[in-house]
């Protein structure tokens, strides 16, 4: 009998980390300009985080599979309850400095990195327990992450602007304890069958030789590789764009900052439509066209706009359409990656597969600044559409891209004769 309680809790749980992440992304930089009054150290500071979080989420896919999604997503929300709630505390008590603060900000990213990645890894689980396709769940979740991009980053910012940046570190601790319980209570444990891993009589695998198994089987599916790769590459230039080519052309055409949250707006509002739409209907459509339609408007017409300025309603057209598209290709991209990874083996695999495709991220702002400084802004941006519009063609010459649509038979995820797992499983 399927029951749809584990994806709703699942659904509130990611709906409140991901209010909480915006709410310290605009808390914790804030904290540091009224510290420091110095942006570098504010750049620091964010770096202390991201970074961490990178490693942590690739490094914690062997745990996720060894002990269970359950208890890493509850016991990492529970800890940054703890570690979050430290900084007002610090504040209140008068002796919180950098020095503090950037390890603080450390271990945030520490525990976040794999709680993000076993909320992750119980996508298939929910999926399973609710009878629900693959495409739904992804769907709703990436609504949800849109979502959040959007109205939690707004909320964000008006609790810090209302209550100041260490009492909005409050609330944010508090969703974190939300995000653990409804976990907790709602989502079935999936736990390993005690002493056993591939047979009865074989001990279990040692951490490197787990880490190694997810990081053999990523390399080997060709489809898996081919969306790394693609995903990686246009992440490093869609920061490019959002973290300096879209601030320098709103300051250089006099279009002030209020542009720039219309473009957001007009990028993300349509997202969320295109991503529930794909939660409704996902399973039906045609992967690879919708996929490859997705990223070809969302990248030369989108940057093409900005670099020939063309008028505000015509922007702003082109970005709702972009926009629309763009929020069908996570939720196909989540499906075939659950589709394709063995059960024993999503937790390290899916972590390593996005912290791979994160990890080009922070140097996106590099690339834009010195294509910018190098050229010019509007340059830069046809130069950036450029090297999109080419990452895009990518489905259209590898061969391992006509995979997309083929669902690997159910015995090559179950059977354990070329690619051992970790661990059996059992729900409870």
């Amino acid at each position: 009998m399927s029951s749809r309680k584990p994806f709703a809790s699942l659904a509130v749980a990611e709906a409140f980390s991901i209010s909480g992440t915006r709410l310290s992304q605009i808390a914790v930089p804030w904290l540091v300009l009224t510290m420091t009054g110095s942006a570098v150290w504010t750049g620091v500071v964010g770096f202390a985080e991201m970074l961490p979080y990178v490693v942590a989420k690739a490094l914690g896919g062997p745990i996720v599979d060894r002990v269970g999604a359950k208890v890493v997503a509850v016991t990492s929300d529970s800890c940054s309850v703890l570690i979050v709630g430290l900084i007002p505390m610090l504040h209140w008590c008068g002796i919180l400095h950098l020095a503090l603060l950037v390890p603080i900000s450390a271990l945030m990213g520490v525990v976040r990195g794999p709680s993000d990645g076993a909320k992750s890894a119980m996508v298939p689980l929910v999926a399973e327990q609710g009878a629900v396709p693959l495409e739904r769940i992804t769907g709703v979740m990436g609504a949800i992450e849109r979502l959040g991009g959007t109205v939690g980053a707004a909320a964000a910012g008006a609790v810090v602007a209302v209550l100041g940046a260490p009492q909005a570190l409050l609330v944010n601790a508090v969703t974190f304890a939300v995000a653990a319980t409804c976990i907790s209570y709602g989502v079935p444990r999936v736990k390993p069958v005690a002493g056993a891993t591939d047979s009865d009589d074989e001990p279990i695998s040692p951490y490197k030789e787990q880490l190694a198994e997810g990081w053999r089987f990523l390399r080997s599916d060709s489809v898996l590789v081919g969306i790394t790769v693609m995903v990686a590459l246009t992440n490093v230039l869609d920061q490019a764009w959002s973290a300096v080519l879209l601030p320098v052309w709103a300051h250089d055409t006099g279009r002030g900052a209020g542009a720039v949250g219309l473009v957001l707006a007009a990028l993300a509002g349509p997202s969320i439509l295109g991503a529930l739409t794909a939660a409704a209907i996902g399973e039906r459509l045609p992967r690879l066209p919708i996929y490859v339609l997705g990223f070809l408007v969302a990248g030369l017409p989108r940057f093409a706009v900005f670099a020939f300025d063309v008028p505000l309603w015509s922007l702003v057209t082109v970005l709702a359409v972009a926009g629309f598209l763009s929020g069908f290709i996570n939720p196909i991209l989540g499906a075939i990656t659950f589709e394709r990874i063995p059960r024993g083996l999503v937790g390290r695999v899916s972590a390593l597969k996005t912290s791979l495709c994160w990890s080009l991220i922070p140097f996106g702002g590099l690339v834009g600044g010195v294509l910018s400084a190098l050229v010019g802004w509007r340059a830069a941006t046809m130069a950036v559409g450029a090297a999109y519009f080419v990452i895009t063609l990518m489905p259209l010459v590898r061969k391992s891209f006509r995979e997309f649509s083929k669902r690997p038979p159910e015995e090559s995820l179950t059977s354990s004769a070329d690619m051992p797992t970790a661990r059996d499983v059992a729900v409870t």
